[in-house]
């Protein structure tokens, strides 16, 4: 039979292990099924910072609960309220760096997609953009296009910005216009399925049109961790879904 302060202790332990796993759970589904729709966590690298942040949450903070807790002991209110504090701004550093670099937007621009994370966004853009494109979402990311270039001049000047800046125009909210205006130029610049076999396993490739019988062609996503797929139906002119193979 357990002795009174050790049962005391585990009691306390279970309880702060409890809500620790609870809101672990909730930000478990934030994180990964409304910001980071798979494969979107692995391409940019957010699962390692994650997991890091849950071991924190979950199970340091309860551990030194269980060290600190004892029936009787006079600071005990003021030592458990230190372990939340700093458990709490843990997570909540963890939280608001991986809702900083979010995906907001996968934005295709002339041969591929690349994943806007919402860090990558200057305020400058995001104040000149044109409705609906001037707020960044807190859910899945949308699908956008950037305009194309007019002319050389334009061109250039695009290039010599992002060169100097280091910022794309996939990340300047005010280029974007709707997908659905650059399908003719998706379906020029799209490749056709086979094409992945060169850069992928046979079964993997076989295991993703098997998933994905209406999948008639591919462009990539460039991404900050990992590049991907991105599965397009050119007949229907509609995105499939984005895959976790290697252009």
């Amino acid at each position: 039979m357990l002795n009174p302060s050790l049962k005391f202790r585990l009691k306390a332990f279970v309880y702060h292990l409890g809500v620790s796993l609870l809101i672990a759970m909730v930000s478990l589904y934030v994180v990964f099924m409304v910001w980071h729709p798979a494969p979107l966590a692995k391409a940019v690298g957010v699962t390692h910072i994650f997991i890091m942040m849950l071991a924190i949450d979950a199970v340091l903070g309860p551990l030194l609960t269980l060290i600190i807790a004892k029936k009787g002991k006079k600071s005990l209110k003021f030592d458990l309220a230190v372990v939340i504090v700093l458990q709490l701004s843990a997570f909540i550093y963890g939280i608001y760096n991986i809702a900083d670099s979010r995906p907001v937007y996968i934005a295709f621009d002339t041969i591929r997609f690349e994943v806007v994370q919402a860090n990558n966004v200057p305020d400058s853009s995001l104040n000149e953009a044109e409705p609906p494109y001037d707020t960044l979402s807190w859910g899945q990311p949308k699908m956008v296009a950037v305009k194309p270039v007019e002319n050389t001049e334009e061109k250039n000047e695009r290039l010599f910005a992002e060169l100097e800046t280091g910022i794309a125009p996939s990340m300047q909210p005010n280029l974007y216009k709707p997908l659905a205006n650059q399908w003719q130029t998706i379906n020029d610049n799209a490749k056709g399925l086979d094409e992945l076999y060169y850069t992928n396993s046979q079964d993997d490739v076989d295991d993703i049109r098997q998933q994905y019988p209406s999948a008639t062609a591919w462009l990539p996503l460039v991404a900050y961790e990992q590049t991907m797929v991105v599965l397009i139906n050119s007949a229907d002119n509609r995105i499939v879904d984005i895959v976790d193979l290697r252009p």
